[in-house]
């Protein structure tokens, strides 16, 4: 078992920057592959990015490359998502998620936070 609590969010303006945490609990979390996804309302969730166990391999869906960054911190059980140059239609809950193998399919992940609220505003 593992439990997720992201934190982070809020109410920014277009063009800034917001870093997301996710902190990891319960049952060596550390050897987990780790998830971002996001849900705005009405619309699907969706795939951002995700990173292996020991934060060697990193996968992008292919809109975010280059505005996002995941990374983790094992020794603090951790996991963030950077999130750079953001635009109203990053609006959105975002959710971290966490598996034992490395995917980028929301429903290949069995743990996952509550999520936090993320809006920018124009």
């Amino acid at each position: 078992q593992v439990t997720l609590v992201e934190s982070g969010g809020g109410l920014v303006q277009t063009g800034d920057s917001l870093r997301l945490s996710c902190a990891a609990s319960g049952r060596t979390p550390s050897t987990y592959a780790m998830g971002w996804f996001r849900q705005a309302p009405g619309k699907e969730r969706e795939f951002i990015a995700a990173i292996n166990w020991n934060g060697g391999s990193t996968y992008y869906a292919h809109s975010m490359k280059g505005r996002f960054i995941i990374s983790r911190d094992n020794a603090k059980k951790m996991g963030y998502l950077q999130m750079n140059s953001l635009k109203p239609e990053d609006t959105a809950v975002y959710y971290c998620a966490a598996e034992v193998t490395t995917s980028q399919l929301s429903d290949s992940f069995r743990y996952w936070g509550q999520g936090t609220q993320v809006t920018v505003s124009s």
